[in-house]
């Protein structure tokens, strides 16, 4: 009997551990699917000359004068 409920058990996790990886598989391509797309120049980010946090990059940069 303890041989039937070892297998029974290991059917069951085995059940549980598919059911999970199928619910993961399903999140990640609902994610794909929502995703915004995300470019390199969207995540960019630039410093003025004020040192505040902007999303444009600098028209003219001046090279600091070194006296």
């Amino acid at each position: 009997m303890a041989k039937s409920q070892a297998t029974f058990m290991k059917k069951q996790l085995e059940k549980t551990r598919q059911k999970r990886k199928e619910e993961k598989e399903l999140r990640k391509q609902e994610r794909q699917q929502n995703s915004t797309g995300g470019s390199l120049e969207s995540m960019l980010a630039y410093v003025n000359e004020f040192g505040e946090i902007v999303s444009t990059p600098p028209e003219n940069i001046k090279p600091p004068v070194v006296e």
